[in-house]
């Protein structure tokens, strides 16, 4: 597994992500995900809010990317690794209470098990495997 920095936590926080899965045909799928926060060092949750090709995409084979950018700053990450989602439990209450006031209650929490980052800065970095 690899583990988040500061600096890829920093960003999770303060740009907007975008998901992006595939079907079983190999067809993709990309969408932002305003809800995409840090879990822990090696996950990411999500509110699954409306239930549709991501969600489906996740439960057919569980491959996700999360892309997050600062376009000012010129760097970015690319976040790989297998997703989940969980209608009930502690996951989902987490991600039901960080909903409260803002959004409806999520369909369901998608966690994201971070297996591989790639920087997105351009330049000789662009798309290199961040080592650990």
């Amino acid at each position: 597994m690899a583990k988040l920095n500061q600096a890829m936590k920093d960003m999770i926080a303060g740009e907007l992500a975008y998901i992006a899965t595939v079907d079983a045909d190999g067809n993709p799928d990309i969408g932002p995900k305003i809800s995409m926060r840090v879990l822990d060092d090696e996950h990411l949750i999500y509110n699954e809010m409306t239930g549709g090709k991501t969600q489906a995409n996740i439960n057919e084979n569980g491959k996700a990317i999360v892309a997050v950018a600062n376009q000012k700053a010129f760097k970015g990450f690319r976040f790989g690794g297998t997703a989940k989602l969980y209608t009930d439990g502690p996951y989902y209450e987490q991600a039901e209470e960080w909903a409260k006031g803002k959004f409806p209650a999520p369909k369901a929490a998608g966690v994201i098990t971070i297996e591989q980052i790639w920087t997105l800065d351009p330049g000789p970095k662009a798309g290199k495997l961040v080592e650990e």
